[in-house]
C-alpha cells in the first residue's frame, strides 16, 4: 500500500513542477533553457550582420571620400578656368560676365554635388539598415 501512495504521489508533485507559474520550463540555472540558446544564437547573428555591415560603411567611407574629392576637384579646375578667362579678358564688362557665369554655374554645380553626397549617403544608409536586419 505504500508502495501504491509513492506511485500516486510522485506524477501529482512531478506534474507541480512542470506545470507550475514557469510553464513547463527548466529553472535550473542559467543557460539551461532551449530559449537561451536560441537568443545566444539570435545574438551571434546579429554580431556578424553588424559586423559586415561595418565592413561595408568603412568600403563605402572611402568611396563617399573619393567621390568628394572629385567634386573639390572639379570645382578648383572650374575656379582656375575662370580665373584664366578673367586674366585674358578686354575689358571690366567681360570680367563681371565671366564671373556672374561661374557664379550661377558653381551655384548649380554645388546643388548637384550636394544632391549626389546626399543620395550616396541615404543608399549607404538604406544598404547598411538592410543588411544589420538581413533584408539584404
Amino acid at each position: 500500500m505504500a508502495e501504491d501512495n509513492r506511485e500516486n504521489s510522485a506524477p501529482e508533485s512531478g506534474a507541480a513542477g512542470n506545470t507550475g507559474a514557469s510553464g513547463g520550463r527548466s529553472t535550473g540555472g542559467f543557460g539551461a533553457t532551449p530559449d537561451a540558446a536560441g537568443m545566444a544564437e539570435g545574438l551571434r547573428a546579429a554580431g556578424e550582420r553588424m559586423r559586415a555591415a561595418g565592413g561595408q560603411v568603412a568600403e563605402q567611407g572611402s568611396e563617399l571620400g573619393l567621390k568628394m574629392l572629385d567634386q573639390a576637384e572639379t570645382n578648383t579646375r572650374e575656379a582656375f578656368r575662370m580665373m584664366r578667362a578673367a586674366a585674358q579678358a578686354n575689358d571690366m564688362t567681360e570680367v563681371m560676365r565671366l564671373q556672374s557665369e561661374y557664379l550661377r554655374d558653381q551655384s548649380n554645380r554645388a546643388v548637384s554635388q550636394a544632391r549626389e553626397i546626399g543620395e550616396l549617403i541615404a543608399s549607404f544608409g538604406r544598404s547598411a539598415i538592410g543588411q544589420m536586419t538581413n533584408k539584404s
